[in-house]
């Protein structure tokens, strides 16, 4: 979250991470559908929101993909070089991330992610639970091309993208992340990667759909962000949360739905909404384990393992870079 925002919206200057959100809301507004980048979901509020989601009983894909982390950490570990160097791709909450470093024999741990105070916390953590493990955090973008420490040039690199992230992504620029990836953790790498599978439509529904409403919350507090960092005028009262299952396209897409004809003011802009008109606000791709493994392999990796749970609801692929 850009603390400066609100000062910065009124004075119409703004600095990097305050100008991307407010040239990415104005372009998204424009746009017929409207659409909203998912990225701006994660401010303090909406983070704490998605913590609250991933204990929801509806919600599978956490305590999932969790359950294959502990329940496959041998077979995983097998694949992992001894004294790797792990590349986290959006490092989050490091409880995904604990089960792999107990698990393999690591020598060093890169959690990647634009936020440099979050990072820096979950780093001094992880030192004090993991003395002999290198803690190397680097704030950059995920997305695209940065530096590695020069401290692991020498070490075998084995990258990790948990939580089905790479579902938000179109199939394009899924494509474009894992090559992205492969060449910044170089030749012989390895990837592990989460992965949420095609299901039955009322499961995936209800699994963004919660009765309590915290989706719905999470979903409606972006309109909050921007009237927080940007001096917008969003009455988020008047706009629905809803989640539907596009089987054609094998997306969840979320949006919210204006409940009247109503105008809203971003930066001196107006932006007119018919009853009904949506903001189209994130997808969500679930693969089969063959279309994945078929991007995978379109993007300079060779699928060497999975792993599902019982029930075949989330998999957990390791990859290794082609040559």
């Amino acid at each position: 979250m850009n603390v400066h925002g609100p000062a910065l919206a009124k004075a119409h200057r703004f600095e990097e991470q305050t100008s991307a959100l407010a040239r990415d809301v104005v372009d998204g507004l424009s746009q017929h559908p409207k659409r909203l980048p998912p990225k701006y979901f994660y401010d303090a509020a909406g983070s704490e929101l998605f913590e609250q989601i991933t204990l929801l009983p509806e919600y599978y894909p956490t305590r999932t993909e969790l359950g294959i982390l502990r329940e496959r950490g041998s077979a995983i570990a097998a694949f992992v070089p001894n004294g790797a160097a792990l590349v986290e791709f959006g490092a989050g909450a490091t409880t995904k991330v604990r089960l792999l470093l107990n698990e393999c024999a690591f020598a060093a741990y890169v959690p990647v992610d634009i936020s440099g105070d979050f990072l820096k916390a979950q780093a001094d953590a992880l030192r004090r639970d993991f003395p002999r493990l290198a803690v190397l955090p680097v704030t950059a973008d995920f997305t695209a091309p940065f530096a590695l420490p020069e401290t692991i040039a020498g070490k075998p690199k084995v990258g990790f993208f948990p939580g089905s992230t790479i579902g938000n992504f179109e199939p394009h620029e899924a494509c474009a992340f894992l090559r992205t990836a492969r060449d910044i953790l170089g030749q012989n790498a390895g990837m592990i990667v989460g992965v949420d599978l095609e299901k039955d439509d009322r499961v995936l529904y209800e699994a963004y759909n919660d009765k309590a409403g915290v989706t719905a919350r999470f979903n409606l507090n972006l309109l909050n962000r921007i009237n927080r960092e940007l001096g917008g005028n969003f009455d988020a009262s008047a706009f629905t949360h809803r989640a539907i299952y596009n089987r054609e396209r094998h997306r969840i897409e979320m949006h919210l739905i204006s409940r009247k004809a109503q105008t809203v003011r971003v930066l001196g802009r107006s932006f007119s909404f018919r009853a009904g008109e949506t903001i189209h606000t994130e997808n969500s791709y679930k693969y089969s384990l063959e279309r994945f493994a078929a991007l995978a392999r379109g993007s300079g990796w060779t699928p060497r393992a999975c792993w599902t749970d019982s029930a075949g609801m989330f998999s957990v692929h390791a990859l290794v870079a082609s040559d």
